[in-house]
């Protein structure tokens, strides 16, 4: 449990690890509160604005009827189990059910094709997979090319031959269950990487991530939980950004949570639900606050009180601090974290200088380096990969079936983000880029971050991405993809003054010498922009291919 303290040092120095030999991640979420019969969990909405409420009493009945049923139909202890489901209850009880039976499960997006699918069920040997009738004709369409794929379930669907009925399950399925004793070491789930470098990897994560995650989120939710405290996020339940830094602790802790995710996130609707529900406290990726500041006036519709928004996964920079200051009346505490190893930077207002841009101070637990290629620690101000070193309770256990890329991570006891930043004097990171994001240009090792964060203030810029575009003479240009905001007009009159705000903003070779109006750009499913499509784009296009 993260204490609280008079300032960073203080509550960083104080902080020690209390990892049980033994621990159960659907035992702690879930039936160490079920006692407390009224003990609220869960509020639902659906996309008609249907709202079900479930209590931890609740949640314990019917996960450990699903978990009978599951095991009922040959789901054994270290199956694994594709959990491809909405944020909803009955996702919420997949997961609970699954841990305590000691099987592993698979997060899995709605978003996926049958390709992005098939690759996922077929290395991680997926016996069964639990699904809605949205996404169950493409869990049919590739059945037949997945041996190992024994047992589909359909949510709230009729089924059909060799598909089995969730609520059939449940309502068969005895409410007295055993949970498997499984140690904090014991494999949990399977969480892929977004593939943006390569063939998605399964990060093989342990039961005790969970409480490797807690100072991540008591950090920079200001000490989460205090009274009253309600969570949301509208990132995907499949994501670690929804399941591991919003559902699990916040369960720990016996906190509620509201779920609710439309098929395309609207800004406005989100600025309804909080007022609705009261949210206090929010994970919002950079994307949709982006887009939520886009809303003009929401003060004038929408009466809300939110404590806390965290925000990871881009960097947010000085102007979106600035809105949420202004529109929604607090600090927006950026933090840093991966697939792999997450939630080991941060910021928390409450006890520390939030510096704009800034991705904050290692969280309490975490030792966390700027590493050089030989994993030592550099001098502040020089430019390095954001290393953790281990043994780290976060830290996965490995990736699934992939031996070598595991050990391709480490570098002496540093696991290597590949993610490029500094360190300045005061012990701050500052993200710089991805290693294959870094644009050097006539001798300059550039990372699009700043640019894009400069961009960002420019009064007729929505969104913007930075790549380093293929130049003869430099080697690579500063080149920016723009989504203008509605009432400005793309033209060669902005393209200039766009140029000339940069200029006199960060450095002469830093401006971007070539500018392409869009109207979309291509991001992972988890809202991060993808600068390596466009990057190929761009190489395509200047060698003619």
């Amino acid at each position: 449990m993260l204490k609280p303290g008079k300032n960073y040092d203080e509550v960083y120095n104080s902080f020690k690890w209390d990892i049980p030999e033994y621990f159960n991640i659907g035992v702690d979420i879930c039936d160490k509160w079920a006692h407390q019969r009224y003990r609220l969990a869960l509020i639902y909405e659906d996309e008609k604005g249907q709202v079900e409420q479930y209590t931890f009493w609740d949640l314990k009945r019917l996960s450990n009827r699903l978990a009978n049923g599951l095991k009922a139909h040959g789901i054994e202890r270290g199956d694994r189990v594709g959990i491809m489901l909405p944020q909803s209850p009955e996702a919420g009880i997949s997961h609970i059910a699954l841990y305590k039976m000691g099987a592993i499960a698979i997060p899995l997006f709605t978003l996926f094709g049958t390709e992005a699918l098939e690759y996922r069920l077929e290395n991680s040997e997926t016996r069964g997979i639990i699904t809605d009738h949205r996404n169950l004709p493409k869990i049919m369409e590739i059945r037949d090319k997945l041996p190992n794929l024994q047992v589909v379930v359909l949510v709230r669907g009729q089924g059909r031959e060799g598909v089995l009925e969730f609520e059939n399950l449940v309502e068969k399925g005895s409410p007295r269950f055993e949970p498997v004793r499984t140690k904090a070491d014991d494999p949990a789930f399977i969480s892929y990487t977004s593939g943006t470098t390569g063939p998605p990897k399964g990060a093989f994560h342990a039961h005790r991530t969970l409480l490797g995650h807690l100072p991540g989120i008591q950090f920079p939710h200001n000490f989460f939980p205090k009274e009253d405290d309600l969570f949301w996020t509208p990132a995907d339940w499949a994501w670690m950004g929804g399941f591991m830094d919003v559902l699990f602790p916040s369960w720990h802790f016996g906190t509620p949570v509201v779920a609710h995710r439309a098929k395309k996130f609207d800004p406005e609707e989100a600025f309804y639900l909080i007022a609705k529900y009261g949210i206090k406290n929010a994970f919002m990726p950079p994307t949709a606050l982006k887009m939520m500041r886009q809303v003009k006036d929401p003060r004038s519709r929408h009466d809300y009180a939110m404590r806390t928004i965290g925000s990871g996964g881009e960097a947010l920079g000085e102007e979106l601090l600035d809105w949420g200051k202004e529109v929604m009346g607090l600090t927006i505490n950026e933090f840093y974290g991966q697939t792999e190893v997450n939630l080991v930077l941060g910021n928390c207002s409450e006890i520390m200088e939030i510096r704009p841009g800034s991705m904050g101070k290692p969280i309490p637990g975490h030792q966390v380096e700027v590493v050089n290629e030989s994993g030592m620690p550099v001098p502040p101000g020089t430019v390095g990969e954001i290393g953790t070193k281990r043994p780290d309770p976060v830290m996965c256990i490995e990736y699934w079936k992939n031996r070598e890329a595991t050990e391709e991570k480490f570098v002496n006891d540093w696991w290597l983000s590949g993610d490029l930043a500094k360190k300045d004097e005061d012990g701050y990171f500052w993200f710089v880029g991805r290693k294959d994001d870094l644009i050097t240009s006539a001798g300059y090792r550039i990372g699009p971050a700043e640019i894009e964060d400069c961009l960002l203030k420019h009064p007729s810029i929505g969104m913007v991405a930075v790549v380093g575009s293929p130049d003869e003479l430099r080697t690579e240009v500063v080149k920016a993809f723009i989504i203008p905001k509605p009432e400005a007009t793309p033209g060669p009159e902005l393209e200039e003054d766009i140029k000339k705000f940069v200029k006199v903003r960060l450095a002469a070779h830093e401006y971007p010498r070539e500018i392409e109006f869009v109207t979309e750009l291509p991001m992972t499913t988890t809202g991060k922009i993808i600068r390596k499509e466009l990057k190929r784009l761009e190489i395509e296009r200047k060698s003619g291919v």
